[in-house]
């Protein structure tokens, strides 16, 4: 803005320096004028969307940076969890209660590709909050130290996030939700259950926002 400002100034100092040289009409004056912000407002419009292009890219990257990250420790959590947890074709119902009450990324990919943008994001953005106090609560109930250590990683990239997809819906011009109630837990078997579904659902939706970024990504490359 600071820098819009003085470039305003600037061209009008030069109007009117060729005002005094060359004795410019009023309707001269004018249309110089008009030019002038013109100029201004296109060079505002292409800092705006370099902007927008960036923080896409920056969360992009993040988003494909935590899915890689998630893949491994999801390996290591299951096997944590041993049998059957970690057996390849097992998959468990998920579990019918309110303490798991995690946002499913289960939507069809045509109903949610007719979403607006700024839809998406808001329920990126819930979906996340709720992931993250899930997360940090399977972090809590680790044993194991090192899977503890990588899990709470994790949740300062997830937390970066957050604050990413913030930034990027303030940046396009959107009002970011409110933050999201925190996830419940429960113990014994069900908590088991619940970390397996925890980390497939958070793999569900970082595969789907990274494809959301690209999305928006492929949109202002149009421009």
């Amino acid at each position: 803005m600071l820098l819009k400002k003085h470039l305003i100034l600037f061209l009008w100092d030069l109007i009117s320096l060729f005002n005094q040289f060359f004795n410019f009409s009023t309707v001269q004056h004018h249309l110089a004028f008009l030019l002038a912000a013109a100029v201004v407002t296109a060079l505002d419009s292409s800092h705006n969307l370099a902007s927008e292009r960036s923080s896409i890219e920056s969360t992009y990257e993040l988003t494909k940076y935590l899915e890689y990250q998630l893949k491994e420790i999801k390996d290591v959590y299951l096997t944590y969890l041993g049998p059957p947890f970690n057996d390849k074709d097992f998959s468990p119902p998920r579990p019918n209660s309110t303490a798991l009450s995690l946002p499913s990324a289960a939507t069809r990919l045509e109903l949610w590709h007719g979403l607006e943008n700024q839809a998406r994001l808001a329920q990126n953005q819930k979906a996340y909050s709720v992931l993250l106090a899930a997360v940090r609560e399977l972090a809590r109930s680790t044993l194991c130290p090192s899977l503890k250590t990588s899990l709470l990683h994790f949740c300062t990239g997830l937390d970066g996030l957050l604050g990413s997809i913030s930034a990027l819906m303030t940046t396009l011009g959107y009002t970011p939700p409110p933050p999201s109630a925190n996830a419940g837990s429960n113990t014994g078997e069900l908590q088991k259950v619940e970390g397996f579904w925890i980390l497939r659902e958070l793999q569900s939706w970082l595969w789907r926002s990274a494809k959301d970024f690209n999305r928006l990504k492929k949109r202002l490359r149009a421009h």
